[in-house]
């Protein structure tokens, strides 16, 4: 998939070919210097003959390929003017890109109005990544905090996507790809980018994340990109199979090797030869299958329930867990050879709310979701939401990840009478997250060593992280998320903690 920068060619960036230290580079060419790009888009509105002076002071800075894009506007104020040709550009942009493009629109050349018009686009029909430069900061990703609803924009939100990510109950789609995966934060990308490393290499991988967060769905996605893609994917989730009946499942069994044993079992493991095999919830598996496992996983063979036999099997193992498995280590319920053979590539898969414009694309793609199950009810109306009832799923912090963000939708159009979901009906679709009496902040034990003053540095270093992360690195907005006065003083804060 390319990566295409669309932009305005502002005055700014036509005074960068005087070269002078004043002038700087421009937002244009501090944008394409700081970031990889394989083409750029640039609209033009100025004299073309300054157009073609700047693409030739620009060319040799930039190793991505430059495509001018000249329009006309009445004003550079008019909005009716300004979206048309923002349009055209992007649809020039998919089609160098053969219809599938990694979008960036660039918010600082320009007037107001054009950047109003490309946050508006990236929100709605062409989701983007979105993109501001100055001279003191450089080029730095934005994440406009709101999403505009199809109330004010109906005609601007049908696209059509080649494939309804399921990330709940049911099974995620069985050819499933990494371009598959809904995602803009600059955090999935980094996990992707990961996983498809380690794609082509048949060593096991371990998959941490809290619940919700779509494990099983990057494990297929992993699968599908290997050299096993012809063969079986098979999910096991070892939290679910009871304790007695583990070994069986996973290395099968011999008739009559416990009561019940009518007929001999091949196990998981067997199912599976020649292609994956992924244990979800791996922590969950008693120490006894924690023995036979690490052997299949240091020998490569299996030994049935009641036969001394070995069974060579060839799988691969991915397996993925939402506990701490170092923690669970130290408390005795998880052997540390274990660990480390599985641990050859860890991917570390984040909550919802480190992923930062990632949410508004879900929510788009859940609903459509949502009134694709419900087609074929009688009587069922699609369901939209609401510009309020999107307020308030963004407000919200998703501690369920994914899977409790699809079934508050769900039980949202369940609630509706109409076809739009209102912000009430959002409110009381999303249960409470539920209170701990153990272990939290506000419930340690006085008096046994307690410093109130290191707890109020914990806090602050979180919350100092958390801004850092979600504003991408801009301390300008990072301060605005957290309530401090300026950059500066967030600078300061830094500092003071040790960040």
């Amino acid at each position: 998939m390319k990566r295409i920068l669309v932009t305005w060619v502002g005055h700014a960036d036509l005074k960068a070919v005087d070269n002078s230290v004043e002038n700087g580079l421009g937002p244009v060419a501090q944008a394409l210097t700081s970031l990889a790009f394989d083409e750029a888009v640039l609209v033009c509105d100025l004299p073309k003959k300054e157009i073609e002076a700047y693409l030739e002071w620009l060319r040799p800075q930039t190793l991505a390929k430059l495509n001018p894009f000249y329009t006309t506007l009445s004003s550079p104020t008019n909005f009716s003017d300004i979206y048309g040709s923002a349009v055209n550009a992007v649809q020039l942009a998919q089609k160098i890109a053969c219809g599938s493009a990694d979008l960036t629109f660039h918010l600082s050349p320009g007037t107001p109005a054009m950047a109003s018009i490309w946050i508006i686009l990236a929100k709605t029909r062409y989701p983007a990544d979105l993109l501001e430069s100055s001279k003191g900061r450089g080029a730095t990703r934005v994440d406009v905090p709101f999403d505009i609803s199809a109330d004010y924009l109906p005609d601007l939100l049908k696209r059509t996507d080649s494939v309804l990510v399921r990330l709940s109950e049911g099974a995620p789609p069985e050819r499933l790809e990494f371009k598959d995966i809904i995602h803009r934060s600059d955090v999935m990308k980094r996990v992707l980018a990961a996983a498809s490393l380690v794609a082509g290499r048949s060593v096991p991988i371990l998959i941490e994340g809290e619940s919700g967060t779509g494990k099983e769905l990057l494990a297929r996605a992993i699968h599908m990109s290997g050299p096993r893609s012809n063969r079986r994917f098979v999910a096991v989730n070892c939290g679910a199979i009871p304790s007695e009946l583990v070994e069986s499942e996973l290395f099968g069994h011999e008739k009559g090797a416990f009561t019940g044993a009518n007929t001999t079992r091949e196990g998981f493991f067997c199912t599976a030869d020649g292609g994956t095999l992924f244990l979800d919830e791996v922590g969950e598996l008693p120490p006894s299958a924690q023995v036979k496992l690490l052997r299949v996983l240091q020998d490569g063979v299996v030994y049935r329930v009641g036969s001394d036999r070995p069974v060579r099997t060839d799988v691969r193992i991915m397996a993925a867990t939402n506990r701490v498995l170092t923690e669970e280590i130290a408390k005795g319920r998880f052997r540390t050879d274990l660990f480390y053979r599985l641990a050859v590539a860890v991917l570390k898969l984040p909550p919802l709310r480190e992923r930062p414009g990632d949410l508004s694309l879900l929510i788009r793609k859940l609903m459509d979701q949502v009134n694709e199950e419900s087609r074929s009810e009688p009587g069922y109306t699609p369901r939209k939401l609401s510009a309020a009832a999107v307020n308030v799923l963004m407000q919200h912090s998703w501690p369920g990840n994914v899977r409790e963000l699809l079934n508050t939708l769900r039980r949202a159009a369940i609630w509706t009478e109409g076809g739009t979901i209102g912000p009430e009906q959002a409110r009381d679709a999303i249960i409470p997250a539920f209170s701990s009496s153990t272990c939290g902040i506000l419930d340690k034990p006085l008096g046994n060593g307690l410093d109130i003053r290191l707890i109020l540095e914990d806090v602050a270093r979180h919350y100092l992280e958390r801004a850092l992360q979600e504003a991408g690195g801009n301390k300008t907005r990072a301060a605005e998320l957290i309530g401090l006065p300026s950059y500066q003083t967030f600078t300061n804060w830094m500092t003071k903690y040790g960040i």
